[in-house]
């Protein structure tokens, strides 16, 4: 499912619009990602929890050259399942 099909679902769901949809969608993504930012948490219960978490520097391997290259330590977003998305999933 693409973002559009997304926006379409959610239209079809709560029964809006698609402009709306598309708006709350974004206005979702818009959230999370600034939270996100901040360094902070979103927790949706029942559906997970969105965090960020800290990747050490690290030293990595060019795989057409088999050169060594350093690789920088970086934040990188992180999901965690809740256990109703994991029950609904099996």
């Amino acid at each position: 499912m693409n973002k559009t099909e997304l926006i379409d679902h959610i239209a079809t769901s709560a029964d809006i619009s698609k402009a709306a949809a598309a708006r709350a969608l974004d206005a979702v993504i818009d959230g999370v990602t600034t939270t996100l930012a901040k360094n902070d948490s979103v927790t949706l219960v029942g559906f997970g929890t969105f965090s960020v978490s800290e990747r050490a520097a690290r030293t990595g391997r060019n795989p057409r050259t088999k050169e060594e290259i350093k690789i920088d330590a970086a934040k990188v977003p992180k999901f965690k399942a809740g256990k109703a998305l994991k029950d609904a999933v099996q």
